[in-house]
């Protein structure tokens, strides 16, 4: 029998933690309804193995892109709105690489510098085309990085002392230009990268229906896996990634201690851009397909992944691009295509009101 103290402890636990409580009912309702539906036929175990796998898939793109954006926030204390458009840059710069590589001699050079030659032509895959794929990753890395590099001299690091608007103002100026050079040289058009019937697939058989993978989805998702653990691996381990901690931490203190800060923001950079590159290229595979904006597209949900990981954590980016992968897919059990979105951001709100500082932390989790 619950006695007085027992009762006034549980009130008072609930009015401390109203959000908590309302989240865990609300989590409880959609699993009990998502075992309703499975158990009607509403949908199918393979149904539900689909969309687990597609939001995987999703959050390793965001949580791999996400990285460079916590890594500049967690040293800057900018939001760096031109991050979107870095995406871009490497799945642009990465695709002529990979077009010139594997179609020269079949095709004409300018069509291959534009992206305009027949994908089915080329017949680029991960199986066909190899070598292609690992130039074309490794171009979006350097040239993403050498860009994003050059943009800090040109325009942030003259402004490093100013307010953080002031940058967030700047980096939204640095978006439009390089989205529009790349509008002024490509066009807009979407431009078809990989040829479909060339690229290997496999069917899983779960329950009663199957589930296909692809090639081009392993790609991505063993190289984004590598790519989190080698970024862990430089964070933990060496002397750059305590230079970094240090700066996140305190950057006048870590001056003062002698660190060479305006090398590890270089460092960070090259760094952040790099991966953010790959994430370009990465994801054009996978989607087998690019235009000049689809950067531009990912970035609010790259935005909601770091900030629901914690802004400026770097771990924070990777289980915030999961967790807004699988819920935006998983949303589709309840919501039409066309609500996912919608649906991202909403488990994005309701976590930061049970947890404002986001799930690791913010900046102290670098």
């Amino acid at each position: 029998m619950a006695t007085g103290t027992d009762t006034s402890s549980l009130a008072a636990f609930v009015r401390e933690r109203p959000f908590g409580i309302a989240l865990a009912v609300l989590v409880a309702v959609l699993f009990v309804d998502l075992f309703r539906k499975l158990g009607a036929g509403g949908i199918t175990v393979a149904d539900l193995a689909g969309f687990l796998k597609d939001g995987t898939v999703l959050g390793l793109s965001l949580g791999l892109a996400g990285i460079g954006l916590a890594m500049t926030y967690s040293i800057l204390n900018f939001a760096n709105f031109a991050h979107g458009d870095y995406i871009t840059i490497g799945g642009v710069a990465g695709w002529i690489a990979t077009f010139l590589v594997s179609g020269l001699g079949s095709a004409e050079l300018e069509s291959l510098a534009l992206l305009t030659a027949s994908s089915r032509t080329l017949g680029v895959s991960v199986a066909t085309a190899p070598v292609a794929i690992v130039v074309g990753l490794l171009v979006a890395v350097v040239l993403t990085a050498a860009m994003a590099l050059l943009i800090d001299r040109l325009v942030f690091r003259p402004m490093r002392g100013q307010r953080g608007i002031s940058l967030l103002i700047a980096s939204v100026g640095v978006a439009l230009a390089v989205r529009y050079l790349l509008v002024f040289t490509l066009q807009s058009g979407p431009r078809g990268l990989t040829a479909g019937p060339a690229t290997p697939s496999w069917d899983l058989a779960v329950g009663s229906g199957t589930v296909t993978v692809t090639a081009h989805e392993l790609t991505l998702a063993a190289l984004a896996v590598a790519l989190m653990l080698g970024t862990h691996v430089l964070l933990r381990y060496t002397t750059f990634g305590t230079a970094m901690r240090a700066m996140a931490d305190n950057e006048d203190l870590a001056q003062v201690s002698g660190i060479p800060t305006e090398r590890v923001i270089r460092t960070t950079w090259l760094l952040g851009a790099g991966l953010t590159g790959a994430a370009g290229f990465l994801i054009a595979l996978e989607r087998g397909a690019l235009t000049t904006s689809f950067g531009w597209q990912l970035l609010l949900l790259v935005f909601a992944a770091v900030i629901l990981g914690g802004i400026g954590s770097v771990y924070g980016a990777m289980v915030g691009g999961l967790v807004i992968g699988l819920a935006s897919r998983l949303s589709l059990v309840w919501l039409p295509e066309s609500f996912i979105i919608v649906a991202a951001f909403v488990v994005m709100i309701v976590i930061l009101l049970v947890r404002p500082e986001g799930l690791l932390g913010g900046v102290t989790t670098v």
